[in-house]
C-alpha cells in the first residue's frame, strides 16, 4: 500500500526539520568541545588566573574584575551549551507542532512558524542563560570558583547537590515534567497549532518555560561537576533525555534525586 500525498508532504516535513534540528545540535556540540579544549590549556596549572570561555587561549587574574567582553562569551557559552543540551529533548515537540500545522490548518509552508515556535523555545532558555551568568559573577567574584568553572567549596557543591536532589521530588518538577513528556497533550491544552509569528512564539516560550522549570536545577550541577566538563555535559543531557522520552522518565528523575542528595550528604561531609 502506498503513501498518500499527506503521508508524503509529513514524512518530508520531519526530515526537513529533523535535519535542521540536528545541524543546529552539532554546531552547539562543536562549539562546546572547541571552548572545553581551549579551557584545557594542555594540562597547565592556572592558579591565580580564570580563562575567559572565548576559544581563543584568553585569561586574566583570578582577582581582576569581570569586563563585559568576558561576560558576553559567557553568555555566548552557557546559550550555546543549553542549545547542545535541550534541543534534542525539544525535537518531538517541535516535530509534533510541524506535523499539527501540516494536518490541522493544510499550511503549504509550516516551516516558518515551526521555526518561530523553535525560537520562543530557545528564548525561554535564553533567558535561563542569563540568570546561570549572573550566577556565575556571583560564585566567582566570591571565590567559590575555581579556573574550571567548578565550584570549590565542597559544603556549597553538597548544597547544591542536595536542594537539587529534593527538587526531583517537588510537585513543581512533576507539573513541568509532565508538559515536557506529552507533545500533543500540551498544544491541544493550550490552543493548537498557531498561525501568527506573535503566537507561535508565545506557545514555544510557554514550553520552554515549562521546560526550564524541569530541568534548571540540573543545569545548576554543572557547577558541581565543571561547566566545561565535557563529560558531566554530556551526563547531564543524558538524563535530560531519559526524564522526557522514556515511560518510565518520572522514576528516573526521582531515582537521579535520591543520587544528588546521596552525593551531596558524601560531599558535605568531607573536610572544607
Amino acid at each position: 500500500m502506498t503513501d498518500g500525498p499527506l503521508e508524503t508532504v509529513l514524512r518530508r516535513d520531519r526530515w526537513i526539520v529533523g535535519g535542521v534540528m540536528g545541524i543546529i545540535v552539532a554546531l552547539a556540540w562543536a562549539y562546546v568541545l572547541w571552548l572545553a579544549r581551549d579551557m584545557d590549556m594542555g594540562g597547565m596549572d592556572m592558579t591565580g588566573f580564570r580563562m575567559i570561555p572565548a576559544g581563543i587561549g584568553i585569561m586574566l587574574p583570578a582577582g581582576e574584575p569581570w569586563r563585559a567582553i568576558e561576560f558576553a562569551y559567557v553568555l555566548l557559552m552557557w546559550a550555546v551549551m543549553m542549545i547542545g543540551m535541550m534541543a534534542p529533548s525539544a525535537a518531538p515537540m517541535i516535530l509534533m507542532y510541524a506535523r499539527v500545522g501540516r494536518q490541522g490548518k493544510a499550511q503549504r509552508k509550516p516551516f516558518a512558524a515551526t521555526g518561530w515556535f523553535a525560537a520562543g523555545y530557545l528564548l525561554a532558555w535564553g533567558g535561563f542563560s542569563l540568570a546561570a551568568t549572573l550566577l556565575q559573577w556571583v560564585i566567582e567574584r566570591a571565590a567559590l570558583l575555581d579556573s574550571r568553572m567548578t565550584i570549590a567549596s565542597n559544603l556549597l557543591g553538597g548544597i547544591v547537590l542536595i536542594a537539587a536532589g529534593v527538587y526531583q521530588w517537588t510537585p513543581l518538577k512533576d507539573v513541568c515534567l509532565a508538559q515536557c513528556q506529552s507533545p500533543f497533550l500540551f498544544l491541544m491544552r493550550n490552543g493548537g497549532f498557531r498561525n501568527d509569528l506573535r503566537g507561535c512564539l508565545l506557545l514555544g516560550l510557554r514550553h520552554g518555560g515549562y521546560c526550564v522549570g524541569c530541568c534548571w536545577v540540573l543545569m545548576a550541577l554543572l557547577f558541581v561537576g565543571g561547566v566545561m566538563n565535557v563529560l558531566w555535559i554530556a551526563l547531564l543531557a543524558l538524563l535530560v533525555l531519559l526524564e522526557k522520552l522514556t515511560p518510565v522518565g518520572r522514576w528516573i528523575a526521582r531515582a537521579a534525586g535520591i543520587a544528588c542528595v546521596a552525593a551531596g550528604a558524601w560531599l558535605v561531609s568531607l573536610p572544607q
